[in-house]
């Protein structure tokens, strides 16, 4: 192998580590906030997982399977299959979204709980979405 061959593969090396850190790195507040949230029983046993997504200056990105594009009787029907035919009126359906809702507060208060940590944003959670076939960018 050539001197230029080398040096190129190193640098292409080096480039691809760099990013595969990037992907991976997870800083260690984001870290200590989800074990909380695995931590929390109610939390592990229902089949979404919150999760934090970053912290930054006080604002913690929380994950959640429902938004204004992204309504959370779709996500009930995703998480439920039992609820899939279920129409918008559905007594069970309401029932199930008042569940997701109080979860999802309650994911909320455990992680404000942290003294680091001074408000949340709720960001809709695209590879929870991806896993489940359906494409974020299409929504």
């Amino acid at each position: 192998m050539d001197k230029f061959t080398r040096i190129y593969l190193s640098v292409l090396g080096g480039i691809a580590l760099i990013v595969l850190v990037a992907i991976l790195y997870e800083s260690p507040k984001v870290g200590v906030l989800n074990e909380r949230l695995e931590n929390q029983i109610e939390l592990a046993d229902y089949p979404y997982r919150f999760r934090v997504l970053e912290f930054d200056d006080g604002v913690a990105t929380l994950s959640t399977p429902r938004a204004p594009n992204f309504s959370a009787f779709r996500a009930l029907r995703l998480l439920f299959p039992a609820l899939a035919d279920e129409p918008d009126d559905s007594a069970r359906l309401y029932d199930a979204q008042q569940e997701l809702a109080r979860l999802q507060t309650l994911a909320a208060n455990v992680v404000t709980d942290d003294p680091d940590v001074n408000r949340i944003a709720w960001k809709l959670d695209e590879r929870w979405l991806r896993d489940n076939d359906i494409n974020p960018d299409l929504l």
